[in-house]
């Protein structure tokens, strides 16, 4: 896991600027290649091959090829074996078998790769950059274009680090107040763009050239249930597996769920000693301590049977406090969620004992695991595609309409138009899982998690989301993960026998911190003041009608309304924009 970043002319010292902007990605090595037409940055996380010879950027044998790369590849030992013989290896990374490969391949390697990854190949023999993203979306790549100048980076501010406009994309700002984030390819800025999950991108002869790969609809198994479970096992241990390959030391994220717990099952079989890390929110006498830190208590628990060496990390509602303005700043492309401080607090913690942790994150997804997917089987005989999206998902209309100023409210309906491309098919859950795969878990989930980790270095990694096991996911019929009486049975079937049984009877909580009394707390009700108020940034004054949000503010404080949602958006964006100097 690392920092990557370049750009479509040469200049070394800019590189360098870029380089240092996303320092704390990579604290191991860092470097700098630039040639005609093309300037190249990399800040390196060493995971695999700790040598110096696994530094980049990274050359190919023949000195034809250079690479900059962030992520792992987990199938990588298996590709090279494929390789030699064709190819002079130098070194034992994963990143020397991206280069192999596409010396053979060419784009084609893409499709090739199980992993998470972001890289960008230049290719000196016809002066073209090569780039591509994993098939699910869980590495960040953005991109600045303006029809000359082509810019990229793992993160929006390494970007910023150029004179490019800071202009408010107010389409993609439609999208961040109603879903909480901007789905690909938008960013809330424009030109500036994210590179969507299983693509790729060429720049050749002044021309940007995106294509898809690897998105053929899944055919149906035909397995029987009983055999759906089987392989469901088996993969998932593999996935989990493969997501062990590391030189440095592996943990476990832990929640009091179905899904870390089976990761850590799986590492178990094959690991001894494991680490493992919950969080946990700081709550006074009347705070409900005990609703908000279930899933600690579980995780505690969890950890016990199977032997860990557990840590639990509390967070306040003074830490959150702290930590937010660096929250926003990490995550630069912004996406109001509450649980981004925890996240980060978590990261910061862990590594101080490992530098990967294994998460549980995308078996709701996959499997079937919300509320709204069996819900949805109710209302699909009232309620259309679109609008079934919006009834689960969306920040509602009036609601936007009274805080907004009138000139920059828009109706839902062209949101709505957008995530409909999801939302095809005959099956109105299996739909809301196609949509949360492809939008919402790598425009939302997995940014929060890349920014959240790397802010310290860490990598998540997530075998749930394993190429194979989510191809295996995807072929299962929807009826074995979710029905109108019950979630994620395939899943849950295939671990029964080798998780606590008490995790099968808890109810379905998600993830959540306690923001809504954080939001009462004095010192963060005083700082949401501030920046809820015309005068915090001059940029953002003409877009919202500031008596009605600070009217919602009070409301909520008072307990007479529950507003978190929406203030959370307007309060993370209002930093964000005044951090990042945003126009509108």
């Amino acid at each position: 896991m690392c920092g990557i970043s370049g750009f479509n002319w040469e200049d070394k010292q800019k590189a360098g600027e870029m380089v240092s902007a996303l320092s704390y990605r990579g604290p191991d090595a860092d470097g700098i290649f630039a040639g005609k037409g093309i300037s190249l940055g990399h800040n390196r996380l060493a995971v695999i091959d700790l040598s110096a010879d696994a530094n980049q950027p990274m050359f190919s044998a023949e000195n034809d090829l250079v690479i900059v790369f962030n992520g792992e590849i987990y199938n990588f030992k298996e590709l090279k074996k494929e390789l030699e013989g064709g190819y002079a290896f130098k070194t034992k990374s994963d990143t020397e078998v991206i280069l192999a490969g596409y010396k053979k391949w060419g784009k084609g390697v893409a499709a090739r790769l199980n992993g998470m990854f972001a890289f960008a190949i230049w290719d000196k023999r016809d002066n073209s950059l090569f780039c591509a993203r994993d098939h699910a979306g869980m590495k960040p790549f953005y991109y600045f274009w303006d029809g000359t100048k082509f810019i990229f980076a793992s993160e929006m501010s390494a970007i910023l680090t150029h004179p490019v406009p800071r202009t408010l994309n107010r389409e993609a700002f439609n999208h961040y107040l109603r879903v909480l984030y901007v789905p690909e390819p938008m960013t809330l800025l424009k030109n500036i763009y994210k590179l969507p999950p299983s693509h790729t991108l060429v720049l050749k002869d002044g021309a940007l050239t995106a294509e898809a790969y690897g998105q053929e609809p899944a055919a149906k198994s035909g397995l029987s249930y009983a055999d759906a479970v089987a392989a469901v096992r088996q993969k998932t241990i593999e996935a989990v597996e493969r997501h062990l390959v590391s030189d440095v030391p592996v943990g476990v994220y832990l929640s009091g769920g179905i899904d870390s717990s089976t990761v850590l099952f799986a590492m178990s079989q094959v690991r001894k000693n494991i680490k493992t890390f919950t969080i946990g929110f700081g709550l006074g006498e009347g705070e409900e301590s005990t609703k908000f830190n279930s899933d600690a208590e579980l995780a505690k628990k969890t950890a016990s049977f199977f032997g860990t060496e557990h840590h639990e990390v509390v967070v306040s509602a003074q830490d959150v406090l702290d930590s937010f303005g660096q929250v926003v700043r990490h995550n630069s492309d912004p996406i109001s969620n509450p649980t981004a401080t925890a996240m980060y607090s978590l990261a910061k913690f862990a590594k101080e004992k490992v530098t990967v942790c294994l998460t549980g994150n995308a078996g709701d997804e996959l499997f079937g695991g919300y509320e709204r997917y069996r819900r949805a089987l109710l209302a699909r005989y009232v309620l259309g595609r679109s609008d079934l999206f919006a009834r689960f998902m969306f920040i509602k209309d009036p609601l936007l309409e009274r805080v907004l100023a009138p000139r920059f409210f828009v109706p839902d309906r062209p949101v709505k138009t957008y995530y409909a491309r999801y939302l095809a098919g005959a099956d109105a859950a299996e739909a809301l899982m196609h949509a949360d795969e492809r939008s919402w878990l790598p425009d939302y989930f997995f940014m929060l998690s890349d920014k959240m980790s790397m802010a310290s270095a860490l990598e998540e990694r997530m075998p749930l989301c394993d190429k194979e096991l989510a191809a295996l996911a995807r072929s299962l019929p929807r009826r074995y993960k979710v029905d109108l009486f019950g979630t994620k049975k395939v899943l849950k079937d295939a671990f029964k026998d080798d998780l606590p049984e008490y995790l099968f009877n808890q109810p379905k909580r998600g993830w959540f911190a306690p923001a809504a009394k954080w939001l009462r707390n004095p010192e963060f009700s005083r700082f949401a003041r501030d920046v809820l108020s015309p005068g915090y940034y001059a940029g953002t004054t003409s877009l919202f009608n500031w008596p009605a949000v600070a009217q919602m503010l009070e409301k909520h404080i008072d307990k007479r309304e529950y507003n978190l949602t929406l203030l959370w958006a307007i309060i993370t964006f209002q930093t964000w924009a005044r951090e990042f100097k945003i126009e509108v």
